[in-house]
């Protein structure tokens, strides 16, 4: 069994406090956080404004805002605390969390206790009305999975070897089974490229990432030609190539978001003043579609300061990723860097009718509690990397 911390750690690397008084706050990555924090107000501000319409008749109009902040409050709150762990701590548990959100994720299954929503069983029925996303935690658990075996052996040769690669990829594998019999394309395809990534910086060799690339694109075709896929989401992945061909059903969504946002011109029509947002022609606007609102709202320019705030994380992600002094911490901050990266294109992509449409968050800016406060859980790793390099440089 593979050992789950490396001995390249030394002894200031298994602290969760630095030695040096108050050097959290001054080592942490400020224009990754603020920058974090700017587009989350931006989203929420958005979120209000695609639930008015929804929440008209409602006894507190404002009801779905104030559990929307609610969510961000918590999401806060988490991010700091991963931020604060060691990687001591991550090293010794992360089996045990990788356990604990398998057996999340398989919680759905269970009668009475998972929810279908838009066709995927993927939902934790909660008190409240309150609904958990298991699959959101799942990310998180692939990645720091996935960094431990693969940077298990950076002391004894100088790149994975052929047991530790293939026990990453099954790490991968049986998350993605799972969440595939969830009906959870969207997410399917965020961890197949979470794993890609880590392999490819890893330091295997070149096979290894050809042959994972080219068996991913055979396994979706065969599941396609097999009919694993049922018809809808076969629909959706496809709907971006020909929009035109079944407006009434799977290429609706990404038609009424296209006008939405081609109706916002420069400007914008202003808050809580566009047709397709108030009308609510565009499903789902508050969440999957929550670009939408910025487009057709804040205009041109609204939607480019969001895209540049997203922009200006994952330029920090990438940053703390090439400065990490350790693979572990390389590989983890990778990790985050493909999940956000590929999320964001993927959920801009199909609201502008170049990406197939899945279902999938736009990163702190969509509502949905779970999705915020994974999110919010990877920036704390992202800082806990950066943190790590600080205190190991002094």
């Amino acid at each position: 069994m593979p050992r789950f911390y490396s001995s390249t750690f030394n002894d200031t690397s298994m602290t969760a406090q630095p030695d040096r008084r108050g050097s959290f706050w001054r080592d942490l990555d400020w224009i990754l956080l603020i920058s974090a924090i700017a587009v989350t107000i931006l989203g929420s501000i958005l979120v209000w404004s695609a639930s008015r319409a929804d929440m008209a008749s409602e006894t507190d109009p404002q009801s779905y805002l104030k559990r929307h902040l609610i969510n961000v409050v918590v999401a806060l709150g988490l991010g700091y605390v991963a931020s604060r762990l060691s990687y001591r701590w991550l090293h010794a548990f992360t089996p045990v969390l990788y356990g604990a959100a398998l057996v999340l994720l398989l919680l759905p299954f269970v009668p009475f206790i998972g929810v279908t929503i838009a066709g995927a069983r993927a939902w934790i029925d909660l008190p409240g009305g309150l609904t958990l996303q298991p699959s959101e935690f799942m990310k998180i658990a692939v990645i720091l999975m996935m960094a431990v075996l693969l940077s298990e052996r950076v002391d004894i040769a100088s790149e994975p070897t052929t047991r530790d690669v293939v026990l990453s990829l099954i790490a991968a594998a049986v998350p993605v089974g799972v969440i595939l019999l969830q009906n959870d394309t969207g997410t399917v395809l965020i961890l197949g490229a979470i794993a890609i990534s880590i392999v490819a910086v890893s330091g295997v060799k070149t096979r290894w990432l050809v042959g994972l690339i080219g068996g991913s694109a055979a396994v979706v075709l065969i599941a396609i030609q097999l009919g694993l896929l049922k018809e809808y989401q076969v629909e959706r992945l496809t709907s971006f190539i020909t929009p035109d061909a079944d407006t009434a059903a799977s290429a609706y969504n990404a038609n009424q978001a296209r006008i939405a946002i081609g109706g916002g011109g420069w400007s914008g029509t202003g808050l809580f003043e566009g047709p397709q947002t108030q009308g609510k022609f565009v499903p789902v606007n508050e969440s999957d579609f929550i670009f939408t609102v910025s487009g057709e709202e804040l205009g041109f320019i609204g939607s480019f300061i969001i895209i540049a705030l997203l922009g200006i994380v994952l330029w920090r992600a990438a940053l703390i990723a090439w400065r990490a002094d350790d693979r572990y911490g390389r590989l983890v901050a990778t990790g985050v860097l493909a999940w956000l990266a590929f999320q964001t294109f993927e959920n801009i992509g199909m609201t502008l009718g170049i990406m197939p449409i899945t279902g999938i968050p736009l990163p702190f800016v969509s509502a949905g509690g779970t999705s915020m406060m994974a999110v919010w859980i990877a920036v704390g790793l992202l800082q806990t990397v950066r943190l790590h390099g600080a205190r190991t440089a002094i």
